[in-house]
């Protein structure tokens, strides 16, 4: 999938009066940095270290514009990923640099740096670059799953990821029959004991393998999990978002991983001790059930997100987005979102 994380909207919101954001959490500039995780369960392999470029322009062609605020999703820091600021390039228009962090929930969100202009004359240009060192771990399979098992009692948190998501209907009834078709063909009693002898990562593994079998990978718009249930093609965004969907209709928490230019799933399961963990499985391209062999830049995890300046809308992923004031006789000034893999 090779397409921006800028959204769009009918509504020009640039145009509304700058909002304080009372959900902002700022943090310095020099400490974007994730501590090493201690899960137990999950197996990291080698860190593969890459540099990442994100920012904005904004220049004002169409006349004077103030107030203005610009919101861009950097790498998000997790338990395979740390992320340290290695270089600014930053106008004198610029007037500050923030970070907060978005839906900050069950190990998974986003996290935006959000630009501040006071003032741009007309004709002029802001720019905020920034260039961080990504350290990104691979995701082994885990030495036994046999004590795995789908959460009993999720928390409020955890069930963030069981309900529905923009394209994600885990309700719908198609959804819902077809979960209880691939598990009722696992519950096949044992010869000897009479009982079936299935584990709850064989039955999220049968899921899998069954959205790989079934949906040929097509490039394409987006859609949701029912459309691409019905035309059995999608793209890496439609194959997560349908086995996102049948995971949850199974009450096994699940969500979307957004990468540079990629997405992939995770899914939630606990251990004996009722710890949780989240496992990886590919969306496209080589089967990897339960690992991620290929280490690229998260930007976030997670599929219904909220932001402070669309209090009305439920956003697949924290986009790119920008709010200002024009001057009397001004318009829209032109802005230009950068996500850069060096």
């Amino acid at each position: 999938m090779n397409r921006s994380l800028t959204g769009l909207t009918k509504t020009p919101l640039w145009l509304l009066p700058l909002v304080l954001v009372t959900a902002m959490q700022p943090i310095g500039l020099a400490q974007i940095k994730q501590a090493e995780s201690s899960d137990a369960v999950v197996r990291y392999g080698p860190v593969q270290i890459s540099e990442y470029r994100v920012g904005v322009t904004v220049r004002a062609k169409r006349g004077t514009c103030g107030q203005i605020m610009a919101m861009v999703a950097v790498p998000f820091e997790c338990g395979e990923q740390s992320v340290e600021l290695l270089q600014e390039d930053v106008t004198s228009h610029v007037a500050q640099l923030d970070y907060r962090l978005v839906d900050n929930v069950a190990e998974g969100g986003a996290r935006q740096l959000i630009v501040s202009i006071p003032y741009l004359p007309a004709g002029e240009e802001a720019r905020a670059l920034l260039t961080f060192e990504v350290r990104t771990r691979t995701i082994l399979p885990p030495d036994e799953t046999a004590s795995l098992t789908i959460p009993a009692k999720p928390d409020f948190q955890l069930k963030r990821f069981l309900g529905t998501s923009p394209l994600i209907e885990t309700k719908h009834s198609k959804i819902k029959k077809l979960a209880r078709v691939i598990l009722a063909k696992l519950e096949q009693p044992d010869e000897s004991t009479g009982e079936p002898e299935v584990t709850d990562w064989q039955r999220v593994e049968a899921i899998y393998d069954y959205v790989q079998g079934a949906i040929e990978y097509l490039e394409g718009p987006d859609k949701s999990a029912v459309n691409t249930l019905r035309d059995k093609q999608g793209d890496c965004q439609n194959i997560s978002a349908l086995f996102v969907a049948l995971c949850r209709a199974s009450k096994v928490p699940a969500r979307i991983v957004w990468v540079h230019n990629h997405n992939y799933a995770e899914f939630c399961l606990e251990d004996a001790a009722g710890e949780q963990h989240w496992f990886p499985c590919e969306s496209a391209g080589k089967r990897a059930f339960g690992e991620m062999p290929l280490a690229r830049t998260i930007l976030q995890k997670g599929d219904s997100f909220r932001v402070p300046e669309r209090p009305r809308e439920r956003l697949r992923y924290a986009s790119d987005y920008l709010l200002g004031v024009p001057a009397p006789g001004s318009g829209k000034p032109s802005v230009s979102y950068i996500h850069e893999q060096l």
